[in-house]
């Protein structure tokens, strides 16, 4: 028998499978236990279903399902048993639980004969690459596994763990990402002078491994802190001009693997440099806007904003590099239960404050002449490290520059209400944790403000607040201190149009600017 601290100093390897696969994934669990797993570890095996497998209408998910190969625990969180697609759902990943039991029985009595604790969780509307980080930090990780069809979230993975990462392509090849503190003399010389890339890693066939030799790698220390903590943008030689052949290096030749998602015009990369991920937007052509974009990031710097770390032009091709948000968009987070619990009413009435900072340096603080956004919206803002939030996506945003000896008062200008209106729009969409772009396609005739602003007269914030975000001391007035500044920001036909200043003020709390008498309408 194995004491508590032999038992808590236990190492860990990870294998994220895709829940949907029919084939193939007792495989990538045997060659985990082959090359990857030590006698005495800990082997869990993560079946994910992913969003967009998931049926259009899921109020019910996410939900987490564990058992032990070895004990008799079950857990099963967040699933309304009323729901028919809940009902579904939970049936046939019941069936499928019962073909992994079955699947893995020889992996479980190899584990049992080498002291080895196997577990096997499920889990439904779930980020893969979240899921595996988290259950990363709760163990002694010393390898992730990643399924051939998540291979995409290796670069994800790579800026939040400091443990060693594998991605199987296929039962005989899989790509090694090696931790800082593995050395890469591990690895076979496939070729002379063939040399281990850090970034990328090395894609290499079972057949040039001896079964021990990824198992004497150890489970490094964590980071002291999220690399993202440190943008690349606030580093000293940053932003700066890059060459092709450096992005080539970045994004892995600009592979189709590392292609995070496509916009109009650009394909947006995801790739690594100096050990931290970071973005590459590659225009298909380049045109009048790229130029504009490029014309305001190079005047920009704000920790509220998605700053620029360089660019790349070359005549034919042009390039933007850019800080990667750790944790997505605003709007992915609202559409994810999970993620959408996590924002709790002081994080969103912070990320209210930030964005409308980020805000007020465009329009009062910056050096040359006011920027206007125009697309304030949860799309457009991003999370970072410890949930601080970056106002991101410029391209349609305006220098005024050339304007200045036309206008003495730019608080006055009319065109800056455009972002106070978005600003508004965006702390509806917080208190309501609902996306103003999507809200049309949610079964509502009207859009998001149409049917916020007459609860928000009437003071009706119960009927706004997200339901899925419990409430603690304090969260009342928070709430309404966000709801008052949307309000102001939404009321165009006020004779007093808001500057950026005072509905920032607003959401604040600050009583040089809210009289209690305009906060009792909500009470």
């Amino acid at each position: 028998m194995r004491t508590e601290r032999e038992v808590m100093s236990r190492e860990a390897v990870i294998v994220a499978l895709d829940a949907k696969r029919r084939r193939g994934s007792v495989e990538i669990v045997e060659w985990a236990f082959s090359y990857l797993v030590r006698p005495g570890d800990i082997l869990l095996v993560l079946g994910v279903l992913q969003d967009d497998q998931l049926p259009k209408k899921h109020p019910c998910f996410p939900f987490f399902n564990i058992f032990s190969a070895t004990s008799a625990c079950e857990r099963s969180e967040m699933v309304d048993d009323e729901d028919p697609d809940s009902v579904v759902i939970k049936e046939k990943y019941a069936k499928r639980r019962g073909e992994y039991q079955t699947g893995l029985q020889t992996i479980n009595c190899l584990c049992q004969s080498n002291e080895v604790k196997l577990l096997v969780k499920f889990a439904v509307g779930y980020c893969p690459a979240r899921l595996a980080i988290e259950e990363a930090r709760n163990l002694n990780t010393r390898w992730i596994l990643l399924d051939s069809h998540f291979r995409k979230s290796r670069l994800f993975l790579r800026g939040h763990v400091s443990c060693n990462i594998a991605v199987m392509k296929d039962k005989y090849y899989a790509t090694l990402m090696l931790s800082n503190d593995t050395p890469p003399h591990i690895f076979p010389k496939i070729n002379p002078g063939e040399n281990y890339n850090s970034e990328h890693g090395m894609e290499l066939h079972s057949n040039s491994l001896v079964p021990d030799q990824l198992r004497m790698s150890t489970a490094p220390a964590p980071y002291r802190q999220n690399p993202c903590c440190y943008p690349l943008s606030w580093r000293t030689g940053f932003p700066r001009v890059f060459s092709q052949k450096e992005l080539e290096v970045i994004t892995n030749g600009f592979t189709d693997d590392y292609v995070s998602r496509e916009e109009k015009g650009m394909k947006i990369y995801e790739g690594i440099l100096q050990d931290t991920t970071v973005l590459v937007k590659a225009y298909e052509e380049v045109n009048k806007g790229f130029w504009s974009v490029l014309k305001i990031l190079s005047r920009v710097c704000h920790r509220n904003i998605l700053n620029l770390v360089g660019y790349c032009y070359t005549g034919a091709a042009a390039y933007l590099v850019f800080d990667f948000p750790c944790l997505g968009n605003i709007q992915m987070n609202f559409q994810i239960e999970e993620l959408a619990k996590n924002l709790g009413w002081r994080a969103r009435w912070s990320i209210a404050q930030e964005i409308g900072g980020s805000l007020r340096y465009l329009h009062e603080e910056c050096a040359d002449a006011p920027i206007i956004h125009k697309s304030v919206c949860s799309c457009n803002v991003s999370l970072s490290h410890d949930y601080s939030a970056m106002l991101g996506n410029l391209k349609d945003a305006e220098w005024l520059d050339g304007d200045v000896a036309r206008y003495s008062n730019f608080e006055e200008d009319e065109r800056l209400f455009v972002d106070i209106r978005g600003y508004g729009k965006f702390i509806l969409e917080l208190i309501t944790g609902k996306s103003a772009c999507c809200f049309p396609n949610q079964g509502k005739d009207q859009s998001l403000i149409d049917w916020a602003m007459p609860l928000l007269e009437n003071g009706e914030l119960m009927e706004l607040m997200d339901c899925r975000v419990s409430e603690t001391a304090g969260d009342a007035r928070m709430v309404r201190q966000m709801a008052h500044a949307a309000l102001r920001c939404l009321n165009v036909d006020s004779d007093h149009k808001l500057s950026i200043s005072e509905a920032v003020a607003i959401v604040r709390g600050d009583e040089l600017v809210v009289s209690i008498q305009a906060l009792k309408i909500f009470e």
